[in-house]
């Protein structure tokens, strides 16, 4: 099936689904147009050719802009599709949406024979290994976190983490302030 077939029956179909979902008959459908019962009937079927004289009325009946009875469905609205960021001993890639209340990652850290620079700010953050092990510095505290298992702190208290013997991946989630101190390391 050709891509303008596609489009031509995917409006049709959003047409006829608009008007049932609104609840409006074909006759109810025609007064809010001026257009004919059996001329919206054939547009629905494909037995009339879609035109901007028909399209228009029905489109503004139906309280909709005629791009979205033509946009072509996607999953760019659902599925995210991580980019890495590499700044050298670590690796991360966003996991959901920037404009979210919360904030997931994906991190690999590389393990460093240095101690990393600890850092301070509102908020709490959470993660979970999911390979390798990693060591959650915490002030003075020094708490090592295995494959499957979680950490959850409050980050006013001077925090890093590191990977110990290999590289380790994890998965954090935090909240705004959480996505200024991590994000934009």
């Amino acid at each position: 099936m050709s891509t303008v077939t596609e489009l031509e029956s995917l409006a049709r179909s959003r047409l006829r689904s608009l008007r049932t979902t609104l609840g409006y008959s074909l006759d109810e459908l025609a007064e809010r147009t001026k257009l004919s019962p059996s001329t919206i009937s054939r547009v629905e079927t494909g037995k009339r050719a879609l035109s901007l004289d028909v399209l228009v009325p029905l489109a503004n009946a139906l309280q909709v802009s005629l791009d979205v009875l033509f946009e072509l469905p996607g999953d760019e609205d659902v599925v995210i599709r991580p980019v890495p960021h590499d700044s050298g001993k670590r690796t991360s890639w966003l996991l959901s949406r920037p404009d979210g209340r919360t904030i997931a990652m994906k991190m690999r850290l590389e393990p460093s024979t240095t101690r990393p620079d600890q850092r301070v700010h509102p908020g709490h953050d959470w993660f979970v290994v999911i390979k390798g092990r990693v060591r959650l510095w915490l002030g003075e505290r020094q708490i090592d976190v295995g494959t499957g298992e979680a950490a959850e702190f409050t980050t006013m208290t001077p925090h890093s983490l590191s990977a110990l013997d290999q590289p380790a991946e994890l998965i954090m989630i935090f909240d705004r302030e959480g996505q200024r101190a991590h994000v934009h390391q």
